[in-house]
C-alpha cells in the first residue's frame, strides 16, 4: 500500500514536537546547577579547553620535581660558563657571541637558555606558578570587594550607592594597563609601610592589590545593576515582611541569586588578571626581576628576538595558551548557565 509522503512528514514533526515536551516535562523535576552541568558536558569544546587549562596548572605546580629531579637547577641560577653536549657535540650555554643556546629537547635546557644561561624550561614553570598565583589571587579578591560593593550600591539607595558608584566611577575612568601602571610604580618604588603591614617593592602582593583593583569596577557595576533589580522582587518583600534586616536579605536572599553571574566573571577575571600581570611585567611595573614571570620572560626575550626567538615565542604561547583556554571555558559556563538556552537532556 502506497503511503502519503505529506502524512508521514506531519507525523514525524508531531514525534518530535512531542519527544521535545516530554524532555521538558522531564526536565522541570532537575535542579538548575544539575540542568547547567549537563549543559557544560554536552559542550565539549569548552570542557577540552578546561582540561588545558587544569593541564596548565598542574605542570606549573610541578615545577620544582623538574628543576630539581630533571633539570638540575634553578629558576635564577647562571650558567654563563657552562657547557653541554648536544648530540655528541659540546656547546656553551651561552656562546662568545651573546647568543643563549636554542631548545635541546633533554633535561637540561629543554628549551634553551636566556642571554643569563639560565634554563627557561625552569624559569616557564616557576614563572607561570607566579602569574597563575598573581592571576587567581587577584581575582578571587576583586570577587570579594565587587560583591560587597554590588550590594551596599544595589541594594542601599542614598549616600551608600552614591559614594560607592563615584567610587566605581572614578576607576571606570582610567584605561585598566594606564592605572595599573600608575600603582604599580607608585607601589614598587618604596614598597608599603603602614604601621606594622609592611610590604617591600618585590613582593607579588603589590601586582596582586593592583590587579585587583584595577578590575573592581568592572565587576561590582553589573552586579549592582542586578541587584538593583532584584531588590524589587517579590521574594526580597517577603523577607521584609518577616522582619529580615538589610544584611541578612543582602546575604541569604539576593547574593544567592547572583551566584551563576559570580562564577562566570570569576572566570573570565582570572584571565584577564593573568593579561594584565604579563602587561605590567612587561613594562617594569608587576613582578620584578629575578622573579620569572612569562610577562618578565616576554620582555627579556623581545631584545633578542632575532636572535633568540624561543625566548620571547615559548613564554608567549603559554600565555595566549592560558588566556584562550579560560575564555573560551568561561563561555562555556556562561551558556551552560544560562536558562534560555534550549535543554537536551540525554541518558
Amino acid at each position: 500500500m502506497a503511503t502519503d509522503p505529506l502524512a508521514d512528514q506531519a507525523a514525524l514533526q508531531g514525534r518530535e514536537a512531542w519527544e521535545q515536551e516530554a524532555e521538558r516535562e522531564r526536565a522541570h523535576g532537575i535542579g538548575p546547577w544539575r540542568l547547567a552541568l549537563r549543559r557544560l558536558r554536552r559542550n565539549k569544546v569548552a570542557l577540552a579547553f578546561g582540561f588545558l587549562f587544569v593541564l596548565l596548572v598542574a605542570c606549573c605546580v610541578a615545577a620544582p620535581l623538574w628543576a630539581d629531579r630533571v633539570a638540575h637547577t634553578g629558576p635564577n641560577e647562571n650558567h654563563l660558563s657552562d657547557t653541554i653536549r648536544v648530540g655528541g657535540e659540546t656547546k656553551n650555554v651561552v656562546g662568545l657571541d651573546g647568543i643563549p643556546i636554542g631548545p635541546t629537547w633533554r633535561g637540561e635546557f629543554f628549551l634553551g637558555a636566556d642571554s643569563n644561561g639560565r634554563d627557561i624550561m625552569v624559569r616557564l614553570l616557576y614563572g607561570g606558578r607566579n602569574s597563575l598565583l598573581v592571576g587567581i589571587s587577584a581575582a578571587l579578591i576583586t570577587t570579594i570587594l565587587s560583591i560587597v560593593l554590588g550590594l551596599i550600591a544595589g541594594y542601599s539607595h542614598g549616600a551608600s550607592d552614591a559614594a560607592v558608584s563615584s567610587l566605581l566611577d572614578i576607576l571606570w575612568s582610567f584605561p585598566v594597563v594606564i592605572l595599573g601602571v600608575a600603582l604599580g610604580v607608585a607601589l614598587a618604588l618604596d614598597g608599603v609601610d603602614i604601621g606594622p603591614f609592611s610590604v617591600s617593592g618585590d613582593s607579588l602582593l603589590i601586582p596582586i592589590f593592583v590587579i585587583a583593583i584595577a578590575y573592581v569596577p568592572y565587576m561590582a557595576r553589573p552586579l549592582r545593576g542586578q541587584v538593583l533589580s532584584l531588590r524589587e522582587r517579590e521574594f526580597v518583600e517577603a523577607a521584609r515582611a518577616q522582619g529580615a534586616g538589610p544584611l541578612r536579605i543582602m546575604f541569604t536572599e539576593v547574593l544567592p541569586s547572583l551566584t551563576s553571574t559570580i562564577l562566570v566573571f570569576s572566570t573570565l577575571l582570572i584571565a584577564n588578571a593573568v593579561l594584565l600581570e604579563a602587561a605590567l611585567s612587561f613594562l617594569g611595573a608587576g613582578i620584578r626581576p629575578p622573579n620569572p614571570s612569562w610577562g618578565t620572560m616576554i620582555d627579556d626575550g623581545v631584545d633578542r628576538i632575532s636572535t633568540a626567538p624561543h625566548l620571547a615565542i615559548v613564554p608567549g604561547a603559554m600565555l595566549v595558551l592560558t588566556v584562550l583556554s579560560l575564555n573560551v571555558l568561561g563561555d562555556g559556563v556562561r551558556d551552560a548557565l544560562d536558562p534560555r538556552a534550549n535543554v537536551r537532556l540525554e541518558h
